[in-house]
C-alpha cells in the first residue's frame, strides 16, 4: 500500500483516469499517425486541472506534488509517453514560478494552467546536448531588448508551445557560467518552428527544432538574473529527472499487467503461456525490481516535497527507472511472440517509446558521471 498519497490525491487519480480514457485513448492512434497531439486536448486538460496541477492558484489548479505525480503516473500507466504535459506542468511552470517576477507568473501561468498557452524548454542544440557550455545560442542586450540567434533541437511541445524558455549565452568567455534564461513567446519576429520530427517513437509528441534570427526579446522576459542560468537549471533538473523516473516505472508497471493477461490468455502448445516456468520468471523478476523501484521513488517524491532531495540521488532515480524500464521491456516483448512487434499490442509502441527515457534529461552516462563524481 502506497502512503504518500492522501484521500484527495486518490480521488483526483479516478479523474485523471477517466480524462484519458474519455479523451485521449480513443484519439491517440490517430494522434500517433498525425506526430503531435491537437491544442483543444491542452484546454480540455487545463479545464480538469490536470495541468500546472502542483501550482498555487491562481497559477495553477492549487495541488501539490503528489497531484502532478498522479498525471505523470497515469499518463505513462495508460501507455501514452507521447502527452507532453510533463514538461509543461512539472518543468516550465515551476521555472516560472520559482524565478518570475510577479509579472511574470500573472501574464504566463494563468494561461499555462488553462491550457491556452502551452510550455517548451529549449536547451538542447546540434552541437550541445548535456554539455552545457557548449551552447552557442547568444543573447546580447541592445536597449530595452535581447537579441536572441541561434538553433534549438529535440524540443518537447515544440510544435504547439506559445512560449519556451530558451537557454541562451548572455557572456560567452563565461561558458556555462555565463547562461541566462528567456521567456521566448510565439510570433515574435524571427522566431521560426521547423516540422515535427519523425522519432522511433513517441510519434504524438510534436517534437521540433526551433530557430531565432535575431529575435528581439523584450528585457523582461528575462526569468530571474542574467548569467545565472546554469545554476537553475542545476536546481531544477532534480525535478525532472524524478519526473522522468516516475513515468518510466509507472509505464513498465503498466505494460507489466498487460503482459500477464495476455500470457494468461495465450496458449501455446496446448499451455497457458504463463503456465510455462520461463513466462512465470520473467514475469516474477519484473514484479520484484519494480516493486523494490516503487519504494525507492517513492521515498524520492517524499524528499522532493520536504526539499531534501539530493541531485545525486534523483540521477539514481533516473538511471535504475530507465534502464530497469527498457530491460524489463524487452523481456515482456518476447513473451508476445510475433505479436509483440505488430502495433496490435500496445508492447510494441511501449517498447519503442521507452527508449528515449534513456536520454532525456541527461542520458544514463551523464547520471553515471554525476553519480560517479559524488563518490
Amino acid at each position: 500500500m502506497r502512503t504518500i498519497f492522501r484521500d484527495d490525491h486518490l480521488l483526483f487519480r479516478d479523474q485523471v483516469q477517466r480524462f484519458i480514457s474519455e479523451r485521449i485513448l480513443p484519439h491517440y492512434e490517430a494522434w500517433e499517425a498525425a506526430g503531435t497531439t491537437p491544442r483543444e486536448l491542452w484546454r480540455e486538460a487545463g479545464a480538469q486541472g490536470l495541468l500546472n496541477s502542483a501550482l498555487p492558484a491562481p497559477y495553477g489548479a492549487d495541488g501539490d506534488f503528489g497531484h502532478a505525480v498522479v498525471v505523470i503516473e497515469e499518463l505513462a500507466r495508460a501507455n501514452c509517453l507521447g502527452i507532453g504535459f510533463s514538461i509543461h506542468s512539472d518543468m516550465v511552470a515551476p521555472y516560472i514560478l520559482g524565478l518570475g517576477s510577479d509579472a511574470q507568473k500573472a501574464r504566463w501561468l494563468p494561461a499555462m494552467a488553462s491550457g491556452e498557452v502551452i510550455g517548451a524548454i529549449a536547451m538542447t542544440e546540434p552541437g550541445a546536448g548535456s554539455d552545457l557550455k557548449a551552447i552557442r545560442t547568444r543573447a546580447v542586450r541592445d536597449g530595452d531588448h535581447y537579441v536572441l540567434s541561434g538553433q534549438k533541437t529535440f524540443i518537447t511541445n515544440g510544435v504547439n508551445a506559445g512560449l519556451v524558455i530558451v537557454v541562451a549565452s548572455t557572456e560567452p568567455d563565461l561558458g556555462a557560467r555565463g547562461l541566462s534564461l528567456f521567456c521566448v513567446e510565439e510570433g515574435l519576429a524571427g522566431f521560426n518552428k521547423g516540422p515535427a520530427l519523425r522519432k522511433v517513437g513517441q510519434h504524438a509528441q510534436d517534437t521540433c527544432e526551433l530557430f531565432f534570427d535575431d529575435v528581439r526579446v523584450p528585457a523582461d522576459c528575462l526569468l530571474g538574473e542574467e548569467n545565472a542560468g546554469f545554476e537553475y537549471l542545476g536546481r531544477e533538473l532534480s525535478r525532472e529527472r524524478l519526473a522522468i523516473a516516475l513515468r518510466a516505472a509507472a509505464h513498465t508497471e503498466g505494460m507489466l499487467a498487460q503482459a500477464k493477461d495476455y500470457t494468461r490468455g495465450r496458449k501455446v502448445f496446448g499451455k497457458r503461456v504463463i503456465d510455462f516456468q520461463n513466462s512465470r520468471f520473467i514475469l516474477a523478476d519484473a514484479q520484484a525490481k519494480l516493486t523494490m523501484l516503487r519504494v525507492f521513488l517513492d521515498d524520492c517524491v517524499r524528499q522532493l516535497i520536504a526539499g531534501e532531495l539530493d541531485p545525486v540521488v534523483a540521477a539514481m532515480a533516473k538511471l535504475n527507472a530507465t534502464e530497469m524500464q527498457g530491460q524489463i521491456l524487452d523481456d515482456l516483448l518476447q513473451l508476445f511472440g510475433g505479436y509483440g512487434y505488430t502495433s496490435e499490442y500496445g508492447i510494441g509502441r511501449a517498447w519503442a517509446d521507452a527508449r528515449a527515457l534513456r536520454i532525456f534529461g541527461g542520458t544514463s552516462e551523464i547520471m553515471r558521471e554525476i553519480i560517479g563524481r559524488a563518490l
